[in-house]
């Protein structure tokens, strides 16, 4: 390269720079964020006293935690590309507006039908806000390093508020109502509305078209029967109900596929699966969360099941594994300007399938059980951070700029989709392992009842641990418990290796 190349490129590059009004807009994406991963958990923690209050039936209390993920999962494609025609700033302060109002009705509600709309209310302003938080992103850091470590950023702070939820709730419950968990989202949302005039600049598809209200109601359709069914099948096993419910959203999706590529502006683009980087980066992140959920799964389990500790004592065993998601997001970026980004997110990979493998030293090796799973939950994430990092950037970056808010919304439903679709695998396998295992250790002097019990869950083994003639039985349990961890392992290590392949294949070219 020729020096007045070199000259016009660094100028080009410190036009195109993030200022520091780029920098403080992201703190206030990344706190938007932060509370929305903390809404997902902290309503847990609450319900006992909720469900005291509101007197909830069983199938109240289900909706209540369900539907407000039911509704972000439902709604991102269809806020993403709405985000592309109005703006994504207009869309976010919108929705946050809502969120914020909905966030007081909750709160106050006087019955369960009520909480149950709001928290419905809650997921459709969510949706508005996930998108629009990455598309912005993405537009305001246009220098890859620089768009990498926002990212990253913006990644850890969801990590965050994830591994803090508990903590803040079973503080907020310890002095208040179930209510205030509600009230937390109300005063972000009110610094969002107010810096977000000064702070974020505005950006709309300029050539958008109008919105394909049909669309929306098919691509509804399909995302919440299919979400719908995964959490069926979760809860209660594979059944003709949760199998009809994941068939009429992938007939749902069938007709949406064709309707967009019929309508001359749709509301989303298929263009974007003809590049390759786009499709093995949103594979990559399906597989990815995929795994972790069913590690997560089972990690919290093992932590009260066997482990015996409790609520406030397993949330604090698992700050490490979300701090050392942190740090791996705020490192990527700097690997990633050094080596090519296959090389990075294969090396992450390997490193998460030895800890996944790690889960087996507590059997083989009889390591202590406690130390052996944290140790191995924070090479996990350290190694699975690369991946979601560089992988929601190399979604963003393979789109027109006019189009990241839909390609934002496809990233986050890959990650919606995939940590259901884990909970509900996963579950499935370890649970058959556990139920094979424990059949034998069953004695015959109990009643039908209890046997039913022990056979049928840890969780259903430990609540009726007192009724067993000796500990044995108990015991037993929790080995094929731990046989079940060691099995999910197992498979999350031969998905891993697969992304190894496919990385190291489908993105070998593409660098930083």
């Amino acid at each position: 390269m020729e020096p007045n190349e070199i000259a016009q490129k660094s100028r080009e590059e410190r036009q195109d720079a993030a200022g520091l009004r780029e920098w403080l807009g992201l703190s206030v994406l990344a706190l938007t964020t932060l509370l929305l991963a903390l809404d997902f958990s902290v309503l847990h923690l609450a319900l006992p006293q909720l469900a005291a209050d509101l007197q909830p039936s069983g199938a109240q209390q289900l909706w209540i935690l369900d539907i407000y993920g039911f509704m972000i999962a439902g709604f991102l494609v269809t806020m993403g590309s709405l985000g592309d025609r109005i703006g994504r700033r207009k869309l976010l302060m919108i929705g946050s507006f809502a969120f914020g109002l909905c966030s007081i009705a909750a709160a106050f509600s006087v019955n369960a039908e009520m909480l149950i709309v709001t928290r419905a209310l809650l997921g459709i302003a969510g949706a508005t806000l996930m998108p629009s938080t990455l598309s912005l992103i993405s537009n305001m850091f246009t220098q890859p390093k620089q768009r990498g470590t926002a990212i990253a950023v913006w990644l850890s702070c969801f990590s965050a508020g994830g591994a803090i939820g508990p903590l803040v709730g079973g503080l907020m419950l310890e002095k208040f109502w179930w209510g205030s968990v509600f009230l937390l989202g109300v005063p972000v949302m009110l610094v969002l509305l107010m810096t977000a005039p000064f702070l974020l600049p505005e950006f709309r598809d300029p050539n958008a078209r109008k919105f394909d209200l049909f669309s929306v109601a098919i691509s509804l359709f399909c995302i919440l029967s299919v979400v719908y069914g995964l959490k069926e099948m979760a809860s209660y096993g594979l059944d003709g109900r949760s199998i009809l419910w994941i068939a009429l959203g992938l007939g749902a999706g069938y007709l949406f596929i064709r309707r967009q590529q019929k309508v001359r502006e749709p509301l989303l683009d298929l263009q974007f699966f003809r590049n390759r980087t786009f499709n093995g980066a949103l594979i990559g992140l399906f597989i990815t969360v995929l795994a972790l959920g069913g590690f997560a799964l089972f990690f919290a389990q093992y932590l009260q099941l066997v482990a015996g500790l409790s609520p406030l004592q397993a949330g604090l065993w698992m700050i490490p594994y979300a701090v050392a998601n942190i740090a791996g997001a705020m490192a990527t970026p700097i690997l990633a300007s050094k080596m090519r980004v296959s090389s990075l997110i294969a090396g992450g990979l390997t490193l998460s399938i030895i800890g996944f493998l790690s889960f087996n030293l507590i059997v083989w090796l009889s390591f202590p059980g406690v130390q052996t799973m944290v140790m191995g939950s924070i090479i996990i994430m350290l190694g699975l951070s690369p991946l979601m990092v560089l992988s929601t950037d190399l979604v963003v970056a393979s789109v027109p700029p006019e189009k990241t808010g839909a390609a934002s919304s496809l990233s986050e439903m890959s990650s919606e989709l995939g940590m259901a679709l884990g909970i509900t695998i996963f579950g499935t396998i370890g649970t058959a392992v556990y139920r094979h295992l424990v059949a034998g250790y069953i004695p015959k002097g109990i009643s039908q009842e209890t046997g039913q019990a022990v056979s049928d869950t840890l969780a259903s083994a430990v609540a009726v641990a007192k009724s067993l003639p000796d500990h044995s039985v108990l015991e037993a349990a929790k080995h094929a418990f731990l046989s079940g961890i060691q099995v999910v392992g197992g498979v999350s290590s031969i998905l891993l290796l697969g992304l190894i392949v496919l990385y190291l294949t489908l993105l070998r070219d593409v660098r930083r």
